[in-house]
């Protein structure tokens, strides 16, 4: 089963640039937080944290190519996609759609970071993954 999870998000004028195009850093935004969505089927970061005994699940690398304008009252179809998981790190993968036209696509590798002896660490994630693979998802 591919692990996938969506995402509608209103474009509003204060979203955008003097241009009157989406500023750039909103989607990054929009990114994570279609990321942190994700998570709630699990109990949400914290929980998820907790569980986990971690500092958090934190970005290590976000990319993001534009396809098309993103404007004041456009309805943005965000997806999340789960891309790889690697030993030490998750790559996800999004899609957005603005009347079903491709507007926008990034990536984002994110780690399990846990306290070690040196300070914060980026930690196994296989006990992540077990929690998603229990929800019924791959």
């Amino acid at each position: 089963m591919e692990i996938t999870h969506s995402l509608d998000y209103s474009v509003s004028f204060g979203d955008c640039d003097p241009a009157g195009i989406v500023f750039y850093p909103n989607v990054y935004a929009w990114f994570d937080r279609t990321f942190h969505e994700w998570l709630w089927q699990f109990g949400g970061h914290e929980a998820l944290c907790q569980r986990l005994e971690a500092l958090g699940l934190g970005l290590m690398e976000a990319s993001a190519q534009f396809r098309r304008p993103m404007r004041n009252g456009d309805l943005l179809s965000l997806t999340l996609s789960v891309e790889e998981w690697g030993r030490k790190t998750l790559q996800l993968a999004y899609e957005g759609r603005v009347g079903g036209q491709l507007a926008v696509v990034g990536t984002e590798v994110r780690g399990l970071f846990k306290l070690g002896d040196t300070g914060m660490v980026a930690a196994e994630i296989e006990a992540l993954r077990g929690i998603v693979e229990a929800n019924g998802q791959r």
